[in-house]
């Protein structure tokens, strides 16, 4: 038996190390122990360390594919990661193309261990909540985590882009982070009594939470699988969560009273470019859209883990479509904003509340509408601690086009309305101008009817008030001619 010890639980480069020296020399995966530094040590294991036989001349490749992989899954708490990962190297000599076979234990495995530590990774990036401790040029900000997995080392460089001006620090009970403004430093745990539990700030985040928690948008189940309760403790807001889901239903009834009218009958010229024709089914082939139909679940955490493009790098996290998985409509936007990429969730912010008020004038129901954005990253420039809002480029709507493709032949909606430039490029697949097109329900190529309007986001950058008011209301007769086409394919 060849006892190989780590120098700790993330020690790639020292298992990369010793693999390949054991794979070279033929040694079997079931004749390798593995070890961490300072561990207890197996019962029936030799306890001496084996010397790593030499390497010999010559190399054996494996796919870019299994090295990240291992690279995220070496990261899990599972014992047995190091064992698994060397035996799918092991096997990878006879059968190079093992990576591509999903339904291979060790594969699929391997792939569970690599997105459980994704999804931690995205927890910490989601919920750390940094307090200020001391004043002025001598604060820092402090927050506590507990992470399930090895995963502080592989997180802490987003909080350094994310908040590059100011010092910070993240106690962990295995692994502490620090940032003061030019490199990352780490220490060893704390308990969880060395972290700040307030600040002076706390209050005014707490009434900024708050007034943002839009009632009419909850769903508490999906909410609390996306933050579960665990999480909570560690969170200043957490002690209004419950308060606000026992007010939805009031302020949600409020709301609509505040803010609904009556649908207006359309005019005759919108009756006139309004489609009649009735949407047409995906076609009967096996087309590659069609092949990638799967649950909006496994869609969303197939798409956390999108490296397509480089916007994944600084946003904080994939904000993918919601709603219905068979709505009738599904509404495409351009990118998350700063507040969505917060929040994991698309149109939360501005925007997103005057899409709202916009869809209960036309008489649209927004519990049945499906929404998403053509990219589903944040694109931006950091200015100090805000971040500017950058329009996306061809290549980066050209990377995220499959993820709609899919969204698109999962919900299967009978119309799709494109909001502003970016999304009518991303549902039409080239560059096609708004004004000239907007309000016109087209058939799109073996699927649904497709329309093209303005982004919400649009009436918000106008400066003057009567133009805001006047856009506006061509804003609701858009969503109003989307609805009259619903009606019609709904009819027929």
């Amino acid at each position: 038996m060849h006892v190989v010890t780590l120098d700790s639980d993330t020690d790639f480069d020292g298992w990369r190390r010793a693999a390949r020296a054991l794979a070279m020399n033929d040694v079997r995966a079931a004749d390798v122990s593995w070890r961490v530094k300072g561990a207890a040590a197996d019962l029936f294991d030799d306890q001496s360390e084996t010397r790593l036989p030499d390497v010999p001349k010559g190399a054996f490749s494996v796919p870019a594919k299994f090295m990240e992989l291992a690279e995220s899954a070496i990261l899990h708490r599972d014992p047995n990661r190091f064992a698994l990962l060397y035996r799918l190297l092991w096997r990878l000599r006879a059968n190079h193309d093992l990576m591509d076979i999903a339904t291979d234990p060790d594969v699929a495995q391997a792939n569970a261990l690599a997105r459980a530590v994704r999804r931690d990774v995205h927890k910490m990036h989601a919920f750390v909540r940094f307090r200020e401790v001391g004043r002025e040029r001598e604060a820092r900000y402090v927050a506590w985590f507990e992470p399930e997995h090895h995963i502080v080392e592989r997180a802490a460089p987003f909080f350094a882009r994310r908040f590059a001006d100011m010092p910070w620090s993240i106690l962990t009970p295995e692994l502490c982070a620090h940032w003061d403004g030019s490199r990352v430093s780490f220490t060893p745990g704390v308990s969880k009594a060395e972290a700040p539990t307030e600040d002076r700030l706390e209050e005014v985040w707490l009434r900024y939470y708050a007034s943002i928690f839009n009632p009419a948008r909850l769903k508490v189940k999906a909410m609390e699988k996306e933050m579960p309760k665990k999480y909570w403790q560690n969170l200043p807001e957490a002690k209004l969560i419950q308060p606000l889901i026992a007010a939805a239903s009031r302020r949600t009834s409020a709301m609509i009273a505040d803010e609904g009218t009556e649908p207006h009958k359309p005019q005759k010229r919108v009756e006139e470019t309004a489609m009649t024709r009735k949407p047409k089914a995906p076609a009967a082939a096996e087309t590659s859209r069609e092949m990638a139909v799967t649950d909006l679940q496994t869609l969303r955490e197939e798409a956390a883990a999108c490296r397509a493009c480089p916007l994944w790098k600084d946003a904080t996290q994939t904000v993918f479509g919601e709603g219905p998985e068979h709505a009738p409509l599904m509404l495409v936007g351009e990118q998350p904003g700063d507040k969505e990429d917060l929040a994991g969730h698309p149109f939360v912010g501005p925007a997103g509340q005057m899409l709202d008020r916009a869809l209960a004038e036309a008489g649209i129901d927004r519990s049945k509408v499906y929404v998403t954005n053509a990219v589903k990253h944040f694109k931006f420039v950091p200015r100090g601690k805000i971040r500017l809002h950058q329009k996306p480029a061809t290549p980066e709507i050209k990377a995220c086009r499959p993820w709609y493709e899919r969204e698109l032949a999962t919900v299967r909606p009978a119309l799709v309305v494109a909001m502003g430039a970016t999304a009518a490029q991303a549902v039409f697949g080239k560059i096609t101008q708004v004004t000239k097109n907007r309000g016109h329900v087209v058939d799109l190529p073996e699927g649904p009817q497709a329309m093209i309007t303005v982004h919400p986001s649009y009436l918000l950058r106008l400066p003057d008030a009567d133009a805001k008011a006047r856009e506006y209301a061509l804003f609701v007769k858009d969503l109003k001619i989307a609805a009259a086409a619903l009606k019609r394919a709904d009819a027929a």
